[in-house]
C-alpha cells in the first residue's frame, strides 16, 4: 500500500497534461487575435482600394462598369 501511495505522489503525467492544455489554449488564443488581426488590415485594404477606384471596378469584360 505505501509504495502504491508513492508511485501516485511521485506521478507527474498529470501536472504535463495541465500544462500542455495551458500552452495550448494560449496559443489558441494568439492565433485567433492574429486572424482576426490580419482580417481587419485585409478588409481595410479593400476599402481604400474601392475608394481610391471610386465606387467602380472592373467586370467580368473589363469594361469598368462593375461595383466593388
Amino acid at each position: 500500500m505505501t509504495r502504491i501511495l508513492k508511485q501516485f505522489r511521485d506521478d507527474e503525467n498529470g501536472a504535463a497534461m495541465v500544462e500542455y492544455s495551458i500552452l495550448i489554449g494560449i496559443i489558441a488564443a494568439a492565433s485567433i487575435v492574429a486572424v482576426i488581426a490580419i482580417g481587419g488590415w485585409v478588409g481595410s485594404q479593400f476599402t481604400g482600394l474601392c475608394t481610391k477606384l471610386n465606387g467602380t471596378g472592373l467586370n467580368a469584360a473589363g469594361t469598368g462598369v462593375g461595383k466593388c
